[in-house]
């Protein structure tokens, strides 16, 4: 084969590993869903606390946040049983019911009541969804291109909650919640296109006859006791949740009234974060399959960590936003990483099992941290639990390390579509075994052997590394 040959080959794999068109139209379409989401929030939060105070903006959250978590506990199962297609249509399509349903609600009554009822079924929606909107990226991207499109879509996740929060606060100001809501139905409406388009041709789920769905809501667990890899992913990604929670939500505000800087310099602090944030993520929708894994992944966890640590001792509001832009940098490079290699080191028939664990975990961390670290802080003060935030995030790199030492498991292969690539055309599915490759994709106990994904690691080693992040400020943090 000459060189030109070898050029062009090279060239068809790259193509074969991500369908760059399916990845745009999925991220635009979830970053013009999330944008809406924190529209919602705003506006649904101002309405509440006009209504009826902070017991009723705490009741919204709660009715929200509590079913949404619940239904984490089996809704990967559901993804893993119909396949992502057949969820997200109806998800999707039941949430541009609900919104456009409660705006005509709100439009002739202000009753609170109504509010919480859409809170809790859109959370219901909202849980049901995310684990099958966490398995799309693995099929639409393979290897360390999967890293380019996680970052590219971490991007956009940065960027909602700057572009939404604003809109909705503008909304609800100079108009009434029913406008607010009505608009965010119709990018809803748009994301239901986007999942159309995207998922087309995608096989469904593993569904046996007669099988138990309770039995198949255990599988997560059941994957981080059997996979370490998975384990110590786990790990990581709860100890920086853990870091993050407090500080950014409750902390960043107490130490800025304490040091009588005012109320401005809390949105300085958290516009140099995501600034942060947007640059790490447009640098790996570029390059992060040129950038070594244990880079993205455990350096920068150490760089997490320390930041963490150094923001409580700042002495200004800029040296405190500067600390604040490199922690921003860090994880927005250090989140993709997470997700990309939990994906890629899930069995495909139980991924939406396995990211409903990730999910899980971000959304139930930050209400521990509020409450574990908001105690210790009465008893030994803001600064001294910042410090020990920073101490547990520096835990979360250990653990990343602990991760990439153990074997990397096999993808389990789907099964073909029509619309899948044939034997002569360039294809992202496993090749079949030969009697030097073991089948992938089975089982695995800690310890044993077992074969990787045809395109899992680079010729050095690296293994490639989105979701939408829950909408909170501390969502908007570590997780992409």
């Amino acid at each position: 084969m000459t060189t030109a040959d070898t050029a062009e080959a090279t060239r068809a794999d790259t193509r074969a590993a991500i369908q760059w068109r399916k990845v745009m139209i999925l991220t635009a379409s979830q970053g013009l869903s999330l944008t809406g989401d924190y529209v919602l929030l705003v506006a649904l939060g101002w309405t509440a606390v006009q209504l009826g105070g902070a017991g009723a903006i705490t009741t919204l959250m709660l009715a929200g946040t509590i079913p949404r978590a619940l239904t984490l506990i089996f809704s990967g199962a559901v993804t893993d049983i119909f396949g992502p297609r057949f969820v997200l249509l109806r998800t999707t399509s039941a949430r541009v019911l609900l919104l456009a349903t409660g705006a005509a609600v709100t439009l002739t009554t202000h009753w609170f009541w109504p509010l919480v009822l859409i809170a809790a079924v859109e959370g219901v929606l909202l849980g049901l969804a995310s684990p099958s909107s966490s398995t799309l990226m693995p099929r639409l991207a393979d290897g360390d291109q999967l890293a380019r499109a996680n970052s590219l879509s971490a991007m956009i996740t940065r960027v909602a909650p700057i572009v939404g929060s604003p809109i909705g606060a503008w909304m609800i100001a100079t108009g009434e919640l029913w406008e607010a809501m009505a608009a965010v139905a119709v990018t809803c409406a748009v994301s239901l296109v986007g999942v159309l388009v995207v998922t087309r041709g995608m096989p469904g789920g593993s569904r046996t006859p007669g099988e138990n769905m309770l039995r198949r809501s255990g599988d997560g667990l059941r994957l981080l006791r059997a996979y370490a890899r998975l384990r110590w992913l786990f790990v990581c990604a709860f100890l920086l949740d853990l870091a993050f929670g407090w500080p950014i939500d409750v902390a960043l505000p107490l130490l800025v009234a304490g040091r009588g800087w005012g109320v401005g310099s809390v949105a300085v602090v958290v516009v140099a974060f995501s600034g942060g944030a947007l640059v790490a993520g447009a640098t790996g929708a570029l390059l992060a399959h040129r950038i070594p894994l244990v880079v993205r992944l455990v350096v920068t966890g150490v760089g997490i960590g320390a930041g963490i640590l150094a923001m409580a001792l700042m002495p200004s509001v800029t040296a405190l936003a500067a600390v604040g832009a490199g922690v921003g940098l860090m994880a927005g490079l250090n989140g993709p990483a997470i997700v990309t290699v939990y994906q890629q080191a899930s069995p495909r028939a139980r991924l939406g099992t396995a990211m409903s664990m990730l999910t899980l975990a971000s959304i139930g961390t930050t209400p521990v941290s509020i409450v574990a670290f908001g105690g210790l802080s009465a008893a030994i003060g803001v600064r001294a639990t910042w410090l020990v935030c920073g101490v547990v995030a520096l835990a979360a790199p250990v653990a990343a390390l602990l991760a990439l030492r153990q074997p990397q498991p096999g993808a389990e292969p789907e099964q073909p579509t029509a619309e899948q690539p044939t034997a002569e055309q360039p294809t992202d599915e496993p090749e079949q075994p030969t009697a030097e490759q073991p089948t992938a994709g089975a089982e695995q106990p800690d310890g044993q052997p077992v074969a990787a994904e045809t395109r899992a690691a680079d010729t050095d080693g690296r293994a490639g590394t989105g979701f939408p992040a829950e909408p909170t400020l501390a969502g908007a943090g570590r997780s992409a």
